[in-house]
């Protein structure tokens, strides 16, 4: 490369170098790239004063370094974030299909929304007010660093992947101690998600199942043709669980396809053993995963074996979906397999299938994960994923915006699977912050055109119940759904986000003891310090109104319950009663049941 130059004698670099430095310059051909062209930057009037000039040539150094500098940071600010880029699409997507974008949510919509989003509870009275007159234009952006720094965000990230994991009420876990309860695996993964850690890290921890807590889900399905079907599903989001008898109808999976993901898990052991209390203070029993040296997953011929009149089976090797055979070494011709004893798991294994599953799986170029993982995380906050259901990409599941869901795999690839930076830029963007009113009757609408509306799950009632009544967060989150709680709230949806309200579940909110006795006054709760108060009805009814719907009321409710609640003067039993009412009014309406 050559670059326009001066003569030697007029080249501004020499004069600011060493004798020995300027002999090796000279020996530059003429427009060497070497010199940067620096010659060109001369003339003859700096050679009047070489001092004078070398000092001139070191600001010029430190000009071009800061001019190069504040290059690099202008491209940086005008890179786009993740949340413009969402909202850039989402927006184009409206303008193509001629929809009218939304209003942003007022701020007591998007309190309630991001508290149940985030830490799975809805906020408290003082939160409330605190953020309803904070006039800070940033008061958004801090509040979602707060509550994704707050302890409640893990716990609660826990309970929804712990449910979408190992569903509401499979068998396994339907005991009350030790492994047999969800509550070790909850606080397992809380664990992981407060940590932040990467979740690729976190997939590849509950698959290998070797720290304490995180075994559970080797404990629900322990059998190979559960496991490929949980881990295909939850994790790659394909269902491949149609291939295992016959090649699937609709999709390119075949036979061998699923049995060359069994072959991954052919070899894994799951057994129940006692806990150890004295070491562990587990009351019940403990689930461990191992391991074994051999082991196949076997492929059923169409041929009968005449001496067993059974089809003949012959061992598939363990294959990547849509990769390779994996190739694994020989064992020794004199291996014998160890015997062992009762609750005994065999030896870790010189080469494990298992592992190296996962490490295709979290692999960067891997086709599945990382794109299964953006639509999980999308869907749980935009009420419905780019693909719908989450669980199920496919040929015929076109993405409602292919652009945008491959700008948030790779960005999140290139965040190393940060989750905490990846919600931060969701629920920054417009499109998560946009009203729930608006013409889409979906209550989860298609290009996004309004916020979502759900149902909240059996837990975020139950500590949000908790949170309205004034018992705050220490009692929120030590709060449990009961059995009645979970028989009548537990599955407000039909796996799809589509709310299935019922005769019973009404009956259970509206003739139960469980939300009304909640409402009434004692143990210095909200009915308690309403009835014992001295403000005027007006703002004992705005407290009621701001604790229970995170909502001041408007001016007909406010008018409604002060005429209620001050009817009968100053008799404090009726009194008691009618707070009991209004508030019971308020917890059972669909307002505390969605997230509005």
């Amino acid at each position: 490369m050559r670059l326009p130059c001066l003569p030697l004698d007029e080249c501004a670099i020499v004069f600011d170098m060493a004798s020995d430095d300027r002999a090796r310059f000279a020996s530059l051909p003429e427009g060497d790239a070497r010199c940067g062209g620096a010659r060109a930057i001369s003339g003859r009037h700096f050679r009047e004063k070489a001092g004078r000039f070398g000092h001139f040539v070191r600001s010029l150094r430190i000009a071009v370094i800061a001019v190069m500098l504040a290059v690099f940071m202008h491209n940086e600010a005008g890179a786009a974030s993740l949340s413009e880029t969402i909202d850039r699409e989402i927006k184009a997507v409206w303008s193509r299909e001629k929809l009218t974008p939304p209003e942003r949510s007022s701020d007591a919509v998007f309190l309630r929304r991001i508290y149940l989003d985030l830490v799975g509870m809805i906020p408290g009275w003082e939160e409330t007010t605190t953020f309803l007159a904070d006039t800070d234009p940033q008061k958004r952006a801090k509040l979602i660093d707060k509550l994704l720094a707050d302890p409640r965000y893990g716990r609660h990230q826990a309970q929804v992947f712990d449910l979408a994991m190992l569903t509401r009420d499979h068998k396994v876990v339907d005991g009350a101690v030790g492994y047999r309860t969800r509550g070790r695996f909850r606080e397992w993964l809380a664990k992981q998600f407060a940590a932040n850690e990467p979740y690729d890290r976190i997939a590849a921890k509950i698959l290998q199942a070797e720290e304490d807590g995180s075994q559970l889900y080797f404990a629900v399905y322990p059998d190979t043709d559960e496991m490929v079907a949980a881990v295909s599903r939850f994790f790659l989001g394909t269902q491949i669980q149609c291939a295992k008898c016959h090649d699937h109808p609709f999709e390119t999976w075949t036979q061998k396809d699923y049995h060359g993901m069994a072959g991954f898990f052919a070899r894994t052991v799951s057994m129940e053993v006692p806990g150890k209390p004295e070491v562990t203070n587990q009351k019940g029993k403990q689930y461990l995963v191992g391991e074994k040296e051999v082991g196949d997953a076997l492929f059923s011929l169409e041929e009968v074996d005449p001496k067993t009149k059974k089809k003949k089976t012959i061992p598939i090797k363990p294959k990547f979906l849509k990769g390779d055979e994996l190739k694994e070494p020989e064992l020794p011709k004199d291996y014998v397999e160890a015997k062992l004893k009762p609750n005994e798991l065999p030896p870790k294994p010189a080469f494990s299938r298992r592992q190296k599953f996962i490490e295709w799986m979290i692999a960067k170029d891997n086709p599945f994960f990382a794109k299964s993982a953006t639509n999980r995380v999308w869907a749980q906050f935009m009420g419905r994923g780019f693909v719908h259901p989450v669980d199920d990409f496919s040929s015929s599941s076109n993405p409602s915006h292919p652009e945008l869901l491959k700008a948030i795999e790779t960005e999140l690839v290139a965040h190393k699977f940060d989750l905490k930076w990846l919600i931060r830029e969701i629920v920054s963007s417009h499109a998560y912050q946009a009203a729930d009113l608006g013409d889409a009757k979906d209550a989860m609408p298609k290009f996004y055109e309004r916020a979502p509306v759900r149902p909240l799950s059996v837990e975020e009632l139950t500590a949000s119940l908790q949170i309205a009544m004034g018992l705050g967060g220490e009692a929120a989150l030590s709060a449990e759904p009961n059995q009645q709680m979970l028989q009548y709230l537990g599955k407000p949806t039909d796996g799809q986000g589509r709310f299935q309200g019922s005769l019973t579940e009404h009956l259970f909110f509206h003739n139960g003891e469980g939300f009304r006795g909640m409402c009434r006054p004692g143990k210095g709760n909200l009915a308690e310090q309403l009835l014992k108060g001295t403000e005027d009805w007006g703002k004992k009814v705005e407290r009621m109104f701001l604790s229970i719907l995170s909502r001041p009321p408007a001016g007909e409710e406010r008018e409604q319950f002060v005429q209620y609640l001050g009817a009968d003067g100053n008799d404090p039993k009726l009194a008691a009663q009618r707070i009991e009412d209004a508030m019971w009014v308020l917890v059972s309406s669909s307002q505390f049941r969605f997230n509005k």
